[in-house]
């Protein structure tokens, strides 16, 4: 079997210096990787028996259920079964969650990632739906209702999380809760100690900026 690793575009648009020290992180683990900028809403253009290490939760959906040939995994699975990751000491933090939802119905993957929050010593105070049970941040609602209800949907899912640090694994997440009133904390910038910022934010222009990176990639 032969391992790519695909960042996503919306890490490559938020941070895609954090892509490459998440890259370089995996080359150590799978000597021959490769890196995979082609977005998933395209043909990947794979080999038959290739695995993609993913990042979104979008690309774990798509290349799970779309390409004859492909499977996938995400960083999250891999890291949790990690000894080597230099992993931070958050020194019992508390954080919420917000579980992502084109990986609503994948426990592997909720599993793995608390066993990531546990390895850095968050305290985690889970919201009432979550997990399996999860709704959406909001941002699915984009292009099917005027911009300001899908901003309420927003605001409205934040409210439920039980902590202002509300610990994210998808980037237009980070824009949800930012605008929902929450202090947004993705994942990738926990495993590296770096401040989740929320950058291009409102719907309309982070939508607009998405587009044109997947039309070019």
């Amino acid at each position: 079997m032969k391992n790519v690793f695909a960042p996503g575009c919306a890490l490559l648009i938020y941070k895609p210096e954090l892509g490459m020290k998440v890259f370089d992180f995996l080359k150590k683990q799978f000597s021959d990787l490769k890196e995979h900028t082609i977005c998933c809403k395209h043909e990947p253009k794979l080999a038959e028996n290739t695995r993609v290490i993913n990042i979104c939760p979008g690309c774990d959906k798509r290349y799970r259920e779309l390409y004859k040939g492909v499977s996938t995994v995400s960083l999250w699975e891999i890291l949790s079964e990690s000894n080597d990751f230099p992993f931070p000491d958050y020194k019992k933090k508390k954080m919420s969650i917000l579980d992502a939802c084109p990986t609503r119905d994948q426990a592997r993957v909720h599993n793995s990632i608390r066993i990531l929050l546990q390895k850095m010593n968050i305290d985690l105070i889970e919201p009432s739906k979550t997990r399996e049970k999860g709704t959406c941040c909001g941002d699915n609602f984009f292009g099917k209702l005027p911009v300001e209800k899908v901003k309420e949907q927003m605001k409205n899912r934040a409210s439920e999380m039980p902590c202002e640090d509300t610990v994210v694994y998808c980037v237009s997440c980070i824009k949800s809760m930012h605008i929902g009133g929450k202090k947004p904390r993705y994942l990738v910038d926990l495993l590296f100690q770096e401040e989740t910022q929320p950058k291009v934010f409102e719907p309309d222009d982070w939508h607009k900026q998405v587009d044109e990176f997947i039309n070019t990639h």
